[in-house]
């Protein structure tokens, strides 16, 4: 008999905390519409016609803490639906602006029909909808959910006080098991961010898996006899898949992925610069400038300014030709990887992606997505989930995985280097002053003004470390927001670390504070005693 082939799909869905209850609007909460409308709404979509047609297929998802928190949300809840709305004004407007054009006219029907997708089920589920719709698939076998860092902290450079790791790790599976009435069975590392040791926090957390990039398995010790075609595992029972290097190649490469195909949908082309203000009334901010709104017209075409109109047909041959290319590419490595006899443990192939690629960042994305499932699992390929495959393949060999991240480099160094080093810094001393904090005030009630301090300090502290904001920073996108947010956070920490500290705590600010950063509700300080 042979061995059954694996092909595990992971997708990791996140966005960080963004949440500016002060302010009556704020362009980056349009990050989570962005996201709604062009990727989680479509895979749900997709994920129920699979269900509806019978197909076997299923994935994993992953959903951040800080992502779930502004799903369930009710103030973003409203304001998402402000935004959805105009939206969806737009796109009348642009559908008898555009009148039969033939290459615009299809794709503003496409996009109404994504924001009124996004609309329907925001209105129908409440706030919370969007997470009951991925739960009732999961419930259904289609999905396996797991989670991710409580903030998405990227741990190794945490690592010098392992109070702040294993805060980040259980905090996450604490909210999870709230969210979802169950523990995470596995873990996302914030960017696959990993040094040898950590599986000990991971596992005392309670995860099964983690997901590395592939250097972190290949490098291991010893040398793992199938590379990356089988996960290994730690010598405390903790199992670690490796990325298989082709699947991201093929979706990553900036020169030669799918997405840079030139017939594809350009992604920094947006009406919202294009068009005259009064197209875009209701849209663009009340105090002037001009942002994206989704509506893109045009194709890659190529180097250079000028762009030509988008082809959806000629689009959609493209997605079949890769799809194509995917499965027969991908079919001939499980088979490499097969032969020989080779049924113990048996071949898997594992393809991490962020959930937003798909659909924001590569606009043809989830209909790739959809024919490569429906299309592997024609070829016979089970597409399983890390449970599912540790389930039939309970012999591993084990290994010590090597320091490794999926970052430009390969480690640390794009949340490390001379843009970042000083928030770096700054968040380590923060760290070492809620440790001395939890061990000073451990004996406090719940529910004292001490202990909702120490709880708020604890938010703000997680919320500062949020991978996001130096790789933000040090990509130079999103202009001064995120080192603001990171300074923003430590101000509040230190604000709660003073006031501790000179039992000087003013309930008001500290009810101001809880609502400015209203999550992680009943979070443990003595995690960092």
């Amino acid at each position: 008999m042979s061995a059954a082939r694996h092909f595990c799909l992971i997708l990791h869905a996140h966005l960080p905390y963004v949440r500016h209850p002060e302010q009556e609007e704020m362009y980056e909460e349009s990050w989570l519409v962005e996201a709604l409308v062009e990727s989680y709404v479509p895979l749900l979509g997709l994920l129920a016609a699979q269900q509806a047609d019978g197909v076997a297929a299923s994935l994993t998802l992953s959903l951040s803490p800080t992502l779930l928190t502004m799903l369930g949300d009710p103030l973003l809840h409203a304001r998402t639906l402000i935004r959805l709305d105009r939206l969806d004004h737009l796109a009348a407007r642009e559908a008898i602006r555009v009148g039969d054009d033939p290459l615009l006219a299809p794709l503003v029907t496409v996009y109404r029909q994504r924001v009124r997708a996004a609309l329907d089920l925001l209105e129908s589920g409440g706030a919370g909808g969007v997470i009951a719709a991925f739960a009732r698939l999961r419930d259904q076998g289609r999905i396996e959910i797991i989670t991710s860092a409580a903030t998405h902290g990227y741990l190794p450079l945490l690592r010098d006080e392992p109070r702040a790791v294993r805060a980040q790790l259980a905090v996450a599976q604490d909210f999870y098991r709230r969210v979802f009435d169950r523990p995470s069975p596995g873990l996302w590392l914030p960017e696959c961010g990993y040094y040898p040791g950590l599986e000990q926090a991971v596992a005392e957390a309670g995860y099964g898996y983690v997901v590395l990039d592939s250097h972190g398995i290949a490098h291991g010790t010893p040398n793992p006899r199938y590379g990356v075609t089988a996960p290994v595992v730690c010598a405390n029972g903790l199992a670690a898949f490796g990325r298989d290097p082709e699947s991201s190649h093929r979706v990553w490469s900036r020169d030669e992925g799918y997405p840079a195909d030139v017939w594809y949908r350009d992604f920094h082309r947006d009406i919202g610069f294009d068009l005259d203000a009064a197209a875009l009334a209701g849209v663009l901010p009340k105090g002037g400038g001009r942002v994206p709104t989704g509506f893109k017209y045009h194709r890659i075409t190529g180097r250079g300014d000028r762009k030509d109109l988008y082809d959806l047909d000629r689009a959609r041959e493209r997605i079949a030709a890769h799809v194509a290319h995917f499965r027969a590419d991908r079919g001939r490595a499980l088979a490499r990887a097969a032969a020989g006899g080779r049924e113990n443990p048996e071949p898997v192939l594992v393809a991490p992606f962020d959930a937003e690629l798909f659909g924001h960042w590569w606009f043809e994305g989830p209909a790739w997505l959809d024919g490569v499932m429906r299309g592997m699992a024609a070829d016979g390929v089970a597409l399983s989930t890390p449970t599912a495959y540790l389930a039939a393949n309970p012999v591993l060999q084990n290994v010590q995985p090597a320091a490794s991240s999926w970052g430009e480099g390969g480690y640390n160094e794009y949340w490390l280097n001379a843009d970042t080093d000083g928030l770096v810094r700054d968040l380590g001393v923060a760290a070492r002053r809620m440790v001395d904090l939890a061990r000073r005030f451990k004996a406090e009630a719940p529910g004292s003004l001490r202990h909702r301090a120490l709880q708020q300090a604890a938010r703000s502290l997680l919320l500062a470390q949020a991978s996001d904001w130096p790789f933000l920073v040090h990509a130079g996108s999103a202009g001064d927001y995120p080192a603001r947010r990171v300074r923003d956070h430590l101000a509040r920490f230190h604000h709660l670390d003073r006031a501790l500290d000179t039992g000087t705590i003013e309930p008001r600010i500290l009810a101001a504070l809880e609502f400015m950063d209203d999550i992680f509700p009943g979070i443990d300080p003595s995690l960092y005693a």
